[in-house]
């Protein structure tokens, strides 16, 4: 399977074309991040982790797919694997498919249901299909993505969302180029991605410079 920048991999299924979903900010996502990081930072007591909201829906005035993306970083790496037992059962479908790809990851989808209740697998394995319905965005509250919290791929998320709040051209930037993109169509959300692959992966490079210097 194709990963794309960093870990926005989305959902490889055998569709024709979509129109993503894109609204406007919404101060709503803060609240609904809040209460996904309650309920998450409950199942999960027992680990030291850390929660955090990323993605658009993180960046106050950009427009965004109105799913929460999470990050979670653990302090112990060897904690991975205790997550996917610890989420079981509570509206969460984990990508167990993603792990050969991205090791450093364990990749989930919070449901407004159960997956049962919606016909679709608590866990997709390798080998596995992902599911058309998986594709409605109507379906899901947020992603989320656990990985080691001294890792770069924590640092460079972290960077890249407080570089977009506090780096008002660099925001409206991308605001016009995530316009530009949801007007098209496309095969799933990983082509979606690829389209913002050169913008994120140049100014990752940059909020990384920018986060790390001392003098800010």
């Amino acid at each position: 399977m194709r990963c794309c920048t960093g870990f926005w991999s989305i959902f490889r299924i055998n569709i024709t074309t979509m129109i993503l979903p894109f609204e406007p900010y919404n101060p709503q996502w803060d609240h609904q991040f809040t209460a996904v990081k309650k309920e998450l930072e409950h199942s999960l007591q027992g680990l030291s982790a850390t929660v955090e909201h990323i993605g658009s829906t993180s960046v106050a005035g950009l427009a965004a797919k109105p799913v929460i993306d999470i990050l979670v970083g653990l302090d112990d790496e060897t904690d991975l694997d205790q997550v996917p037992v610890l989420l079981k059962g509570k509206n969460y479908v984990y990508y167990e498919k993603y792990n050969e790809d991205m090791p450093y990851r364990r990749f989930f989808v919070l449901l407004k249901q159960s997956p049962v209740a919606l016909g679709l697998p608590e866990c997709i394995l390798p080998g596995d299909d992902i599911a058309a319905k998986m594709q409605d965005h109507d379906l899901r509250i947020a992603h989320i993505h656990v990985i080691p919290a001294q890792s770069e791929h924590w640092l460079r998320h972290i960077a890249f969302r407080d570089y977009l709040r506090s780096h008002p051209d660099a925001r409206k930037q991308y605001q016009a180029l995530k316009e530009q993109l949801v007007k098209r169509e496309w095969e799933d959300g990983n082509d979606y991605n690829d389209g913002k692959d050169a913008f994120i992966k140049a100014h990752e490079r940059l909020a990384v410079a920018w986060y790390t210097n001392p003098q800010r």
